[in-house]
């Protein structure tokens, strides 16, 4: 029988080593080193397809746009654009990427509560599809850099029209202690202010964004909902909107083996193991807003709406495999001084203290080379990836090992400190691990590279991308240590 975390053709064992859509892992680790990110082309056009479905599932055009903040490398952002996916970006610098490796401007939205001029300036030059204005201070801001480039902007206003999910509350931004987007009422004094036919500003869609990796899925229904209503004050003001944009937040199951569930909260099992449809859940929601426009006798103003989605996880986290090596292990009385009072209750029988010392149970801990500065998720939402052996993937995984990184820092390992079970205290691996062992961190694709950084003066790692057609691309070369210098100045 296969091990839970196995998917059919992409994450499969083969002589008891882990493959990656047919490629060994060990045999990529021992040719590019460690720690080595690793990505699935084939994965990655998998999710697109499966959030294309969706469009079949309602009578409107869908346009999905990734969103670049999960992973905007060059080689998974042609990825994307090769698949048919459109692009969310947050940022000059990922608008720059973006029209770098050739998505179109009707392509491209733009995202941010901290947009400057400039960037805004280069948004409008390109002719997006749609800046998504955080504030009614941003959309002056945008009328401001219009007129003095004399071209009209397109423009979403993004609502914060408090819709509360079951995700973390940090990943939660519909709320209204979330630092996103403008009140409803704010956004329809805008249309009223700005005409349909205004010279220099195309107020065209509204946005909103519950958050990410939700669990249910009449959050969607409800936000839909809310757009809806928004469209209705909308078009009384006098505008009629191309189009509706619900965001993203699609989760991803990081719990397909529950071996380590026990060990987290109940809550936490419920977040990480979440599973929606895309296309059940833009159905159902797609169902509630149409009979929703029927019964006012509205269903005209959906005529012409393009829906708009903006995954990011649910593209890429799947996709990729970090892969890191053991290189250091060790073993220490179990934490917490427990050991001290078990030695304390045993020194009253007849035994010696170096007896007793034998019989209590030692931690092993396994000090990989891959930290929190890879995977930062890890530290920042104590973010569950399940470990694996890339060694010995089809054997038992049923010894417990205290995991942790390489970095000078004491939240650097994979469990919670704070012991509130929001990750397991231990990881399951084969027994008898040692150093030079590489082993295997799964569904790492999302904001892990996109998010790391030099601490400690280690070099950033390499990361590959395995190709429909079984090459194995290098998409980003491992850093040198002259990489450490680049633009310091002294």
């Amino acid at each position: 029988m296969n091990p839970a975390w196995t998917i059919e053709n992409y994450l499969e064992v083969k002589n008891n080593r882990l493959h990656i859509n047919g490629v060994s892992a060990t045999a990529l680790a021992e040719q590019c080193g460690t720690p080595l990110f690793v990505f699935s082309e084939t994965r990655i056009r998998h999710n697109i397809e499966r959030l294309k479905r969706a469009e079949r599932a309602i009578d409107c055009p869908l346009k999905i746009c990734y969103a670049a903040k999960a992973n905007s490398n060059m080689a998974i952002l042609r990825a994307v654009k090769d698949a048919g996916g459109d692009l969310e970006v947050n940022s000059g610098g990922e608008l720059f990427k973006a029209l770098k490796i050739g998505f179109k401007p009707e392509q491209i939205i733009f995202n941010g509560t901290s947009k400057t001029k400039t960037e805004l300036e280069e948004a409008i030059e390109a002719g997006i599809y749609a800046i998504q204005a955080d504030s009614f201070y941003e959309i002056e801001l945008i009328e401001i850099v219009a007129q003095r480039l004399n071209k009209r902007a397109n423009v979403s206003l993004r609502l914060v029209p408090e819709i509360e999910s079951d995700t973390l509350h940090g990943l939660q931004t519909a709320l209204l202690t979330s630092k996103f987007g403008m009140m409803p009422d704010e956004a329809l004094t805008a249309f009223r202010r700005w005409k349909s036919d205004d010279k220099f500003l195309n107020l065209c869609g509204i946005h909103l964004h519950i958050g990410s990796q939700n669990p249910k899925s009449e959050s969607y229904s409800e936000a839909l909902q809310t757009l809806f209503e928004n469209l209705r004050e909308i078009n009384a003001a006098g505008h009629r909107l191309s189009h509706l944009n619900l965001g993203g937040g699609f989760p991803v199951n990081y719990l397909r083996d529950q071996s380590n569930a026990g060990d987290l909260s109940a809550a936490q099992r419920d977040f990480f193991a979440a599973e929606l449809e895309p296309e059940t859940v833009l159905r159902e929601a797609w169902k509630v807003v149409k009979q929703s426009a029927a019964e006012a006798k509205i269903a005209h103003l959906l005529g012409n709406i393009e829906l708009l989605i903006e995954p990011g996880r649910s593209v890429i986290g799947d996709a990729g495999v970090c892969l890191t090596t053991v290189r250091n292990r060790k073993e220490r009385p179990v934490e917490n001084g427990n050991w001290k009072m078990e030695i304390g209750k045993l020194e009253n029988s007849e035994s010696t203290t170096q007896n007793l010392k034998s019989e209590i149970q030692n931690d092993v801990w396994l000090l990989t080379d891959a930290g929190f500065n890879i995977l930062l998720s890890m530290e920042t939402y104590k973010w569950y990836y399940h470990l694996v052996s890339a060694e010995r993937a089809g054997e038992a995984h049923a010894t417990k090992y205290k995991l942790a990184g390489p970095l000078c820092d004491g939240g650097d390992v994979y469990f919670d400190i704070e012991g509130q079970n929001r990750l397991p205290d231990y990881r399951l691996l084969p027994e008898n691990v040692e150093p030079n062992e590489v082993l295997a961190l799964l569904n790492c694709g999302a904001y892990s590279i996109a998010q790391m950084f030099q601490y400690n003066g280690r070099q950033l790692p390499a990361i590959v991308l395995l190709q429909e057609n079984g090459e194995v691309e290098l998409i980003r070369k491992r850093d040198s240590y002259e990489d450490l210098l680049i633009n310091d100045v002294w």
